[in-house]
Parts: structure tokens; sequence; C-alpha cells
């Protein structure tokens, strides 16, 4: 192909693509059907290839992910990206609507949806996308450019060209999206996001703009942070810009001219949660003209023209169908209520946990009574209690035998638990071994549970060790799987060995002891034979662990089943040992709580950060609670600490701390 021609050509399927890119994300209005879109896509694919400088920044070639290793460079806003106050009841809303009347008369409020995701900064400059950032802590965010670039409702060039422009979005992850995210994971064996703002948080801060890219998020965009040769005077007509320039714009905003308009409309966006196609968590009221705004200012935390109201979660009635039983890798037996499905927080939703014999006799539940329903923090669903008695008096009762194995149940006191104590349950030695093979244990890639069933109905594992002796051949001619899978599952169970204390320890499932007890462990004790042998009284004095803790390892430990599982471990070649960890005492004697999302490390990251030097972290606030550390999006135990007049530190302050 000639140059000229290429060139030319490239410029125009460039064109047509970001249209019809445009119409389909951005509209919901698709021009040109789907095969016709991926044959333009791979003339100009074709062409880049062949001439590998005619990619120019808006190529939709781009959006697939480019380079992986992304730094998440510093990227320090010039114009602050605030958070809002919330307000959680009318009364409040009143109160704000009272202030800003006071301060600056009858003015019009626009209120719109406020989208639960991940706010970030884009810029361009000419009309091309430049740079996206996160928000942060207001202040400083983190260069995720080229992830974003594979969001498709992000234009990588606009209509019109400012000179430069700054606009902030929320990246969000539509339900649909969610749906099958989840479903790849449960699949693979992979714990599974809890809501989709954690998977839109995780999926925007990949190392990898693939994995971004197979994610499909996308975005609302809702306020100009600064703008280059334009004019605006209100909320509204910066929005009315933002579409002509080819945005997808917070959708459904209302200009409301009184507080009982206020109220109506959020009321209104509250009764439509469900039927959007993604999550929100509340609505958001704001002055619309630009000029009031900067009369009102702010306070050192929030703007005073702007609140974010938040709804309080959903209650519904609903009829309880069935109880379920399920056995768990511990052997908990665990009711599940199965109830006629209902829409919460904009999800369908069927099931929920019943704990144990306790809380369903305490409720006086039982099949075919209606019950309370809500989902906890927007996220779990949970009964809340029985609201009519159906036919069957009196209450559900546990089986006196395991409905896996038919071995007698035993009560727990301690936990409240019924357990099943046969330790060759088949139930127990499936969870069990998709345990040991988790990200968090032993990481082992592409054992997920329909392989490990597929393995255990074969009569290949009947315990985790079995897994460092599978036959090749064998594994290759399950169905499904065969030569390559075998090759890359063989590698992978290959690479576990490396693994580490920390993760063997975990994924060996002791009760009671999860990633974080796993890790104190092994960087206390260094090795699983001077663990073997500690007592009670040894493992309790970790900084961090309790009795039960303690006890539930020493017991584990002195079994004559763990002993000869341990020994066939070593014997396999599983690395065993960990380096012992020398701690600071810079926070000795401190309690952290952490809440909200940091701006370059996860929570993980900064709990370790803390007990490392001597701190501990702590679930939730109280009086005796030293600092929070609070990230974007903060919420309850922010309030708390306000409340309680407990120092709050930005990641910055932390590291500060540290010196």
């Amino acid at each position: 192909m000639e140059r000229s021609y290429a060139e030319s050509r490239a410029k125009e399927l460039r064109e047509k693509l970001n249209h019809y890119g445009y119409l389909y994300y951005v509209m919901d209005d698709p021009a040109v059907p789907d095969y016709e879109y991926d044959m333009l896509y791979r003339e100009l694919e074709n062409i880049e290839a062949e001439y590998p400088d005619l990619q120019t920044d808006d190529s939709p070639t781009l959006r697939v992910g480019g380079k992986g290793n992304n730094t998440f460079a510093e990227v320090v806003h010039t114009v602050r990206m605030e958070s809002l106050q919330d307000v959680f009841s009318m009364d409040e809303l009143k109160d704000f609507y009272r202030r800003t009347t006071d301060a600056v008369g009858e003015v019009d409020y626009i209120v719109e949806p406020k989208i639960d995701g991940l706010s970030v900064s884009l810029e361009y400059r000419d009309g091309v996308f430049v740079r996206g950032s996160t928000r942060g802590d207001g202040d400083t965010g983190e260069d995720v450019t080229e992830n974003l670039r594979t969001i498709a409702a992000i234009p990588l060039s606009l209509k019109e060209k400012p000179a430069y422009l700054e606009v902030r979005g929320e990246v969000y992850m539509p339900q649909s999206s969610f749906d099958q995210v989840v479903e790849r994971q449960e699949i693979a064996g992979e714990k599974p996001f809890k809501n989709p703002r954690n998977a839109a948080a995780g999926s925007l801060r990949q190392k990898d703009p693939k994995i971004t890219a197979s994610r499909k998020l996308s975005i609302f965009v809702f306020n100009i942070q600064q703008v280059e040769g334009e004019q605006l005077s209100s909320h509204s007509q910066s929005l009315d810009y933002l579409k002509r320039l080819g945005f997808k714009v917070i959708p459904s905003y209302t200009r409301c001219k009184n507080g009982e308009e206020l109220q109506a409309e959020i009321e209104k966006i509250g009764e439509n949660r469900g039927r959007y196609g993604f999550d929100i968590d509340g609505a958001v009221v704001k002055i619309d003209d630009f000029a009031l705004r900067e009369a009102l200012g702010s306070t050192a935390k929030y703007p005073r023209w702007a609140v974010a109201f938040k709804y309080p979660p959903e209650e519904k009635v609903t009829t309880l169908k069935e109880i379920q039983i399920n056995v768990g890798r511990t052997g908990a037996i665990t009711p599940v209520a199965v109830f006629e499905p209902i829409t919460l927080a904009g999800t369908t939703v069927s099931r929920a946990v019943l704990h144990n014999q306790d809380f369903i006799s305490g409720m006086n539940l039982n099949v075919g009574d209606k019950i309370i329903v809500r989902k906890a923090g927007e996220i779990i669903p949970e009964v809340l209690g029985l609201a009519e008695k159906g036919e069957n008096e009196g209450y559900f009762t546990l089986p006196e035998k395991c409905p896996a194995c038919g071995a007698q149940t035993v009560r727990d006191n301690a936990e409240a638990v019924l357990r099943c104590v046969n330790p060759d349950c088949p139930v127990q030695l499936l969870r069990n071994l998709t345990h040991f093979a988790s990200r968090d244990a032993m990481d082992i890639e592409g054992l997920g549970g329909a392989v490990i069933e597929k393995l255990v109905a074969e009569g290949m594992v009947s315990s985790c060790v079995d897994l460092y002796s599978l036959d090749r051949e064998k594994i290759a001619s399950l169905e499904g799987l065969g030569a390559k899978s075998a090759d890359n599952l063989l590698a992978a169970v290959e690479r576990s060995k490396q693994a580490g204390l920390a993760r063997l320890l975990c994924a060996l499932g002791i009760r009671n002891i999860g990633q974080k007890a796993a890790v104190l462990l092994a960087e206390n004790f260094g090795d699983i034979d001077a663990l073997a042998a500690a007592d009670r009284e040894a493992i309790e004095k970790i900084e961090g662990f309790g009795g039960i803790m303690a006890e539930s390892v020493a017991e584990y430990f002195a079994t004559e089943r763990s002993a000869e599982l341990i020994e066939r471990l070593k014997a396999a070649g599983v690395v065993m040992t960990q380096e012992k960890i020398v701690r600071g005492d810079k926070f000795a004697g401190k309690t952290f709580v952490l809440t909200g999302t940091l701006p370059t490390m996860t929570r993980t990251e900064a709990s370790k950060l803390i007990t490392d030097n001597g701190g501990k972290v702590s679930g939730s606030v109280s009086k005796k609670t030293d600092f929070v550390l609070a990230g974007e999006d903060a919420g309850s135990k922010l309030v708390k600490a306000n409340e309680l007049g407990i120092t709050v530190i930005s990641e910055e302050g932390l590291k500060a701390m540290l010196g």
C-alpha cells in the first residue's frame, strides 16, 4: 500500500470508527453492525502495523491496552478535586438549603444521580486526550492514562478543539459487565469482587491495560475543572458544552428552584435506583450558578455549594421459599435463605446467609414465612427479621447429620456453629482444595473449582499434597483440558512450591487463621517446624493474636494427621520457611483504622506498613483508636472519627509520621 493512500485512509478510518464508537458507547445508538465495525477496525490495524508512525493519540486501536507495567506516576491536580459533604436525611438536606438561601438567596440547583464509581480527571490539549489520573486525596492522584484509553466512552479526540480542557468524571462498571466479570472469577476459582465499585477501582489500577480493557468499564463526565477559550457561567451550561464536545454526561440531571422540588427529585431518583444499569449511592445537589459557588467558597474539607444525599438501605418483604444447607471447608454447616427474587440497590437478589441455628430460632423463621431483607452497606443481602408467619409453625431446625457425608454434626458453642467433624467429608475436600489453590493461598493459576471437581471425581486427588504428583497424561485426558492445559497447570503447581510459609499456612485452612494471621505466624516463627513445636502461650504472644487463634494453631499442629501432611508436603519440595521480619516501633501502642481508597497504596499495603512499625490495625473506630487513615470516598468510619475527635490522617500524613 502506498504511503500517501495509507495516510489518508487511516485518517478516514479513525474518524469513522471514533464516530461509530461515540454513537454506540455514549449515545446508545449503534449506527453500523458489529461485523462492519470490526472490519474497519481490522483495516486500520493493518495500516498502522505497516506504517507504525501513522498511529495517532486518538486512534481507536489504542483502546485495547497498549503497554503493560504501568508505573502510576504521581499527578498533582492544579484544581483540587474536592469531595462532597454527605447528608443522610431530608432534615439535613433542609439545613443545607436553609444555609445557602440565607447566604445567597433563592437560587437554582442541579440534582443528579451520584454514580458509585471512581473519580478521575481527563486532560485534553487541542482537543486530544493527553492524560488521565485518579482523584487520590484530591490534591495528588495517579497517572492511569493508558488504562483510561481502554474505556470506549472516553473520547480520544473532541468534536471541538479547546486549547486545554480538564474534566472530571466517574469511572464505573455497568451491572452487565460486573455480572460477566464475577462469573469468570467464580469459574476460575478466584475471589469475586464484592460490588461494581470495587470492581471498577481494581480494574482501573491494573498494571496491564489489557486487563482493564477486558473489564468493559464506562464513565460519566459531570464537571469541568478548567478550560481555555470558553466562558461558562453555570453548571447546566457546562454540561451542555460537554455533550457538544462528545462526552458521555451524567444522566437525568434536573434543575430545581426550591426545597420542595429538591426533595421531590431526590425521592424520584431513589425510587428509580433499580432501573439504572449501574450502581448509584445517592444524589448530588449543586448550586447551578458558578459565580454564586465562588461567593460561597469551601470549608477545609468540602464546598459549601453542594452536598451528596445518601439513601438509606432499601428494605423489602419477600417469601422464604427454602432453607438450603451448605458445608464449608472447615465443616461449618451454614443455612442459606432462598426467597422470592427482589430488587435491592439496583440488583436482583434471592439468597442470604442465615448464619446459624440461634439466628433462625431467634427470629422464629421457617419456610413459607414473609421475611424482611435489605442489603448491608448496599452490598450483601441480609435477613432483618420476620414480617409475617406462614403456615409452618415454629422455626426451622438444622439437620443432625451432615448433608454431604451423613456424619453426625457437632455444635461448636464457642461460635454457635454446627459442624461436620468428618475429615473425609467430600464437600470439605473440594472446598479445602479450592482454598489451597486460591490467589491468597498457594495461587495455583488455572486450578479453579471446575478443574478440582474433575480431579477429585477421577480419583486423582484426595489431599492437597496429591496436587504435587499429578500425572500429565491423565490431566490431558480430562474433558475440556488437553496437553497445553496440562502443561500450564503442572507449571503453576510447580511454581506454588516457592510460595513461602505465609501462603502455605493460609492454604492449610487452619480454623480462625486467614491471610493476615498467616503472615504474622510466618514472620514470627520463620519456619514450620518452629511453629509446630510452639505451644499456645508462645503463639499468643504475637501482637494481634488472641487466645482462640493461638489455640486453633496449636490444636492443628498437635494432630497426627497434620504432622503427616506437613511431612508429605516437605517431601514434595514445598518451601516451608520465611525470613523473619524485624519490626520498628514508631507506631508502638498506636491503633489505626483505615477507610476509603488511598492514592498510591492498597489497604493491605498500608496495614503492613503500620504493623511493620509496631502499630495495630482495627476494623472499627472507637475511643481507643489513635488515628484514622482516610482516603477517597471514606465513609461512616470517617464520620465517627470526627464525632469522637480522633486524629484523621492522609496517606501522605502516614508517610510523614514515618519520616
